[in-house]
């Protein structure tokens, strides 16, 4: 199954504002650090706000404090590469956290079409999703958009060819369908996954509206979206493990491993599920497999939109 996404109307509103951005993701990076664990001494002074101040994580990266200040205040311009990795190591980022602190830092303009309203799959992908008839797999886009998918994602996920092209997205089912809340055993991990990819995704593509249209919306109606959103957590995706509890066949223990085609630069990736050989949760795939997508409709409900 596939479907070409095409996106509602956006708002008038632009996109989300890099300086923003990158002020508040260097103040929480800053936030959560203590003299002690980067090797500075702590006098038992009161600190009005946590973590390190800046002077502190300026004498780390070797920077003065007034260029830093600039820097933390949204002002990354013409910074250097080599003041990005330095600062980078002061705060001691993840791989994904030094991306993001580069694209905020030093955003790329996109052309029209990178940002465009429409996002399609290739047609050699499509077919490969086609082929796996094993393996619950679909292709997610920019925004947490599901592009593509093939049968047993829909008998393992539900039948999303059912659903609204809005209402295809990641973030919205997780956030506002109460199904998936039950779909995913440890939500509120699948909650802050989500989340941080939505925050890497926003940091490559900040003059996108229709991510700023759906953070708005998400933020409006999700608490729990408005506090995870606020701690500005990047990841990106890669692979794991996921506890699902089906309504059909129990929970199953699935293995997932995320890919990016080589050479695309449509921020696309290829996510599939799978489970141990010989195992419980593979004997559930297959029994999933067999019946498809039918079977939830003749009887237990699937989650929908």
């Amino acid at each position: 199954m596939d479907e070409q996404h095409t996106d509602p109307d956006g708002p008038a509103s632009g996109g989300l504002d890099p300086r923003a951005e990158l002020s508040e993701f260097l103040r929480t990076r800053r936030a959560r650090l203590k003299p002690e664990d980067v090797g500075l001494p702590d006098f038992g002074r009161h600190r009005r706000v946590p973590g390190l101040r800046r002077e502190e994580l300026a004498q780390l990266a070797g920077v003065s404090v007034a260029y830093y200040t600039r820097l933390e205040q949204g002002n990354g311009r013409n910074v250097s590469a080599e003041v990005l990795d330095s600062i980078a190591r002061a705060l001691r980022l993840t791989d994904a956290e030094h991306a993001h602190l580069t694209h905020l830092a030093k955003p790329k303009r996109h052309r029209r079409r990178q940002v465009s309203r429409t996002q399609q799959t290739r047609p050699a992908l499509r077919h490969l999703l086609e082929s796996m008839d094993t393996v619950p797999a679909y292709v997610v886009g920019r925004r947490s958009d599901i592009l593509a998918w093939n049968r047993m994602a829909a008998a393992l996920f539900g039948d999303w060819g059912r659903m609204p092209a809005q209402e295809r997205n990641w973030a919205r089912l997780v956030f506002l369908n109460p199904d998936y809340r039950e779909l995913f055993v440890e939500w509120d991990q699948k909650a802050y996954d989500m989340v941080a990819y939505l925050r890497m995704d926003a940091g490559r593509h900040p003059d996108d509206p229709q991510l700023s249209s759906l953070v708005g919306e998400l933020s409006v109606k999700s608490e729990e979206f408005r506090r995870l959103w606020a701690a500005h957590d990047v990841k990106e995706k890669s692979h794991g493990v996921k506890h699902v509890r089906h309504p059909l066949v129990g929970k199953l223990t699935l293995l997932w491993e995320s890919f990016r085609p080589a050479g695309d630069d449509t921020g696309q990736s290829l996510v599939t599920y799978f489970a141990e050989p010989d195992s419980p949760s593979a004997e559930a795939l297959r029994l999933l497999g067999s019946w498809g997508v039918d079977a939830r409709r003749s009887g237990t409900s699937a989650p929908t939109a």
